[in-house]
């Protein structure tokens, strides 16, 4: 077991604090008008029941609001996480806030955003994917969903430690396209699908990839695909010059090369399916965000917030 394991009793902690210090600065901010706070009232609508308006706020600002109860949602919101093998990347990572894996970044990024969806009081449930759908919770809108989902979270980074991620049982391969279908699917009203994955498939598997996307938006759902990848080395490719062993975290095939003498064709091949993801984002109006997992949970916050602002 590894030091950092503690971390992960404080991921409510750590989520509140991060969303806390974020929306402060957002405060002050350009987006200084965006709704950041529980919205307890909503304007009153002519001809609806007077049953729930707010009579003191009424004496107070000479305006009807209508007082509103947690199970009145302004979104549905699906947090979807590939946690297939090639996520636990890189590996001595896991459980390092300050220079995570993407594992650990996509669950503690899922965790900010389910703090920013509980203060909203949107409705967000949470899913896990490989092969298949591993795990997915129906979408409720309140602190105690929130915390049985932050629990699955600390779960799953328990169950995904250094030293398990060798162990073949574990692994598992990046088929996520199956379960985008399935969820497409079973997300019977109209949600925001917020996907956290690496996308790294097979050559074969790029097409489906990019129809389950397709399937979701033909459902009239609204995503935001977070490509997430560790910049250094798996785009630039930034590897010492010298022989290197690389382990396949999916099937564990090991393989003995320089990476200097790889280097250009990998990030050509590389360069190429990012530009397809991407193109195939624009073409079914996906807001496709690439994410470092170096850079902190900025990037992931802002997209979600521009994207949350269109349901106000």
């Amino acid at each position: 077991m590894f030091e950092d394991l503690e971390k992960y009793k404080s991921l409510d902690f750590y989520a509140r604090q991060i969303v806390e210090g974020y929306l402060t600065g957002l405060h002050r901010s350009p987006f200084h008008g965006f709704s950041v706070e529980f919205a307890e009232h909503r304007q009153y609508t002519t001809g609806e029941s007077t049953r729930n308006i707010d009579w003191k706020l009424y004496g107070r600002t000479n305006k009807l609001f209508v007082k509103r109860f947690e199970e009145e949602t302004n979104l549905r919101c699906q947090l979807v996480i590939d946690h297939s093998g090639s996520m636990l990347f890189p590996t001595e990572r896991h459980g390092n806030l300050q220079n995570p894996n993407k594992l650990t970044f996509a669950c503690y990024a899922t965790a900010v955003l389910s703090e920013l969806l509980v203060r909203q009081r949107d409705a967000f449930g949470l899913s896990l994917i490989s092969n298949g759908i591993d795990l997915q919770t129906d979408c409720r809108s309140n602190r105690v969903h929130q915390q049985y989902l932050l629990s699955l979270l600390e779960k799953e980074l328990l169950q995904h430690t250094p030293d398990k991620a060798g162990d073949k049982t574990q692994l598992k391969d990046t088929q996520i396209s199956e379960a985008l279908h399935l969820i497409a699917e079973q997300l019977h009203k109209r949600s925001l699908v917020v996907i956290f994955t690496d996308a790294l498939v097979k050559p074969s598997d790029q097409d489906p990839l990019m129809d389950a996307l397709r399937h979701l938006r033909h459902c009239k759902h609204e995503v935001i695909l977070f490509h997430t990848l560790h910049l250094a080395q798996e785009v630039q490719f930034t590897f010492p010059n010298r022989p290197t062993e690389f382990i396949d975290l999916e099937t564990g095939r090991q393989l003995k090369v320089n990476p200097a003498e790889v280097a250009d064709k990998y990030r050509e091949k590389m360069a190429h399916q990012t530009a397809d993801i991407k193109q195939h984002a624009i073409r079914y109006r996906i807001d496709y965000q690439p994410v470092d997992i170096a850079q902190g949970f900025d990037q992931v916050m802002l997209p979600y917030l521009l994207k949350r602002s269109r349901h106000q």
